[in-house]
């Protein structure tokens, strides 16, 4: 008998499924295993995933809603690092692996509902089933790959070509997200960018 049934499954479990499918497809029994030890959690708008202190106890896949992960400077100004929408990836890495205390945040912009894995149930995909870690390999050098791409646009573009490839890259987030949120994560005020889409605006 198969022990995976597409009937037996949540919206949100079919949409991670998929969602590792569309990279390396999962066997019946890898697929059945990722039903077990991921768990589903909805979060209201402005809820904290994780906060500044804390462990990250979560690797978190988005089915619906958004989140950012920032961090906040002595003066309490907030710099955002990352967005992530549905079917999207949002963990602080570094807090996760070496289980060590965070200095970032990860808050919901929107009201959301997730898929979320522990650490030591992550060790034991990647142990039993080795496709798993392939697929978060690739997860993972993906974001480094955009990382890297943010980093080399912070120290070579100016503010406007930031604004432009922010808005070719995310054509949805620049409708769902305020402009305080985009200003934060393009590094520059809200003022600043209210300019740049006037002077858009006006070609």
């Amino acid at each position: 008998m198969n022990p995976y049934n597409n009937d037996q499954l949540t919206d949100a479990q079919s949409m991670l499924i998929n969602s590792f499918s569309a990279v390396f497809p999962l066997s019946p029994d890898a697929r059945a295993a990722a039903k077990q030890v991921f768990s589903e959690r909805n979060y209201k708008r402005k809820g904290l995933l994780l906060q500044e202190g804390d462990v990250c106890k979560f690797y978190t896949f988005v089915v619906s809603g958004c989140f950012k992960m920032y961090a906040v400077d002595q003066n309490g100004v907030e710099h955002n690092l990352q967005f992530a929408v549905e079917n999207e990836w949002i963990a602080d890495f570094q807090s996760f692996y070496d289980q060590k205390a965070s200095l970032l945040y990860i808050e919901a912009i929107e009201p959301a509902k997730v898929l979320q894995i522990e650490h030591d149930d992550l060790l034991y995909l990647y142990a039993h089933f080795p496709i798993f870690d392939r697929n978060f390999r690739i997860i993972i050098e993906r974001k480094f790959i955009r990382l890297q791409e943010r980093i080399l646009q912070n120290i070579s573009y100016t503010a406007d070509e930031r604004y432009y490839n922010f808005q070719q890259r995310y054509p949805d987030l620049i409708q769902r997200l305020p402009g305080t949120q985009i200003a934060s994560y393009l590094g520059i005020t809200s003022e600043f960018l209210s300019k740049i889409k006037k002077k858009i605006s006006k070609k």
